[in-house]
């Protein structure tokens, strides 16, 4: 069996269960055990979380592989600091060996090799301070200290990091929902389905061309669905910047090829499609490729399209054919980011 057939058995025992999935079910008891245990110790108060002096919100998800967190991140920065708000972040920078101190960045210009693919993407597009570390609280303390202007905290991920105490729970899926409902290593799920209504908001990235998502009912769960799409096309090599229909009319007599390393590589090739882009060919990478050597040489045509998340770390390249997809995100609901305003506003007013 190839690779790709594989990982492809893998995904379907995933989200409609089978006989290996079954097989796993021991396994996965003893996830439900550990889950268990360290949300018990957090609540009897065995072990206690450290509470930041300003309201955090946790964008995290249950299931595992790419639902939309970042572009979520990234809007509720630029929505709260509309509404008044100056957001820092905290990560776990992920693929980069921190350290035992935080590392921060306060700039645009911070590196992935520094902090990480998706934090550097986040601090580039949007200009917050951001703070990695696997430990969250640290990486929060750090950020306070070297950036005190922030009075409001997003955590990209750590759903499941309980040591770091939380205003705000939002979960993000995509049109996979909880897969077949089992945890890992028989399911996707990092928790029990159940901890889903626990949750303050839930945001269900719909699929392109797809009929609206079907928003989880949980009693008491702000639900909203999400749309990517592309915002701009930007050359990588000198910032030449496109719009969607200009870049499509572009295109329009070129061979374009498409590559992405990020958890869902076929959802950005389908985004692209939909844009009425036609891709000769796609290049699906592991989520967080490194791109130390450039994987696109047997890519045809003049044009390769890119996610943002990867061209934070392709601009050593210098490929000319190099194309980053910006998408920004819409909300069928209008009004949540005045609810998150109205839930942060509360939780400052509660610290006095």
């Amino acid at each position: 069996m190839s690779r790709t057939a594989l990982a492809s058995f893998l995904q379907r025992q995933w989200l409609h269960g089978g006989w290996l999935s079954g097989l796993l079910l021991p396994l996965a008891g003893l996830t439900w055990l550990a889950v268990a245990a360290k949300r018990t110790a957090y609540r009897r108060g065995w072990r206690r979380a450290w509470r930041a002096p300003v309201p955090v919100v946790i964008v995290g998800n249950l299931m595992v592989g790419g639902t939309g967190k970042t572009p979520v991140v990234m809007a509720v920065i630029r929505a709260l600091r509309e509404r008044g708000w100056h957001p820092g972040v905290v990560s776990r920078g992920y693929g980069v060996a921190v350290g035992p101190q935080p590392r921060v960045a306060l700039g645009a210009t911070a590196r992935a090799d520094e902090i990480g693919d998706e934090p550097a993407l986040i601090a580039g597009a949007t200009g917050a301070p951001v703070a990695v570390h696997p430990r969250r609280p640290l990486a929060a303390q750090a950020l306070l200290r070297a950036a005190p202007q922030v009075d409001v905290i997003v955590a990209d991920d750590g759903l499941q990091h309980l040591a770091l105490a939380r205003d705000v729970e939002i979960v993000v899926q995509d049109a996979r929902g909880l897969g077949n409902g089992r945890l890992l290593p028989a399911g996707p799920l990092r928790e029990p389905a159940s901890r889903l209504a626990e949750a303050d908001a839930v945001v269900v990235r719909e699929e392109p061309n797809a009929p609206p998502a079907r928003l989880p009912a949980c009693p008491g769960v702000h639900a909203t669905a999400m749309r990517l799409r592309p915002s701009a096309y930007v050359r990588l090599v000198d910032g030449r910047r496109l719009a969607p229909e200009a870049f499509r009319k572009e295109c329009e007599d070129r061979t374009v090829s498409a590559a992405a390393g990020i958890g869902r590589p076929a959802h950005f090739f389908d985004t692209l499609r939909s844009q009425g882009l036609a891709l000769a060919a796609t290049l699906p990478l592991p989520d967080h490729h490194d791109f130390r050597t450039s994987p696109f040489a047997g890519l045809p045509g003049d044009v390769i399209v890119i996610t943002a998340k990867d061209a934070v770390k392709c601009r050593t390249l210098d490929d000319p054919r190099l194309w980053v997809a910006e998408v920004e995100p819409a909300f069928s609901d209008p009004g949540f980011f005045d609810w998150l305003h109205e839930r942060l506003a509360q939780a400052r007013q509660a610290r006095g």
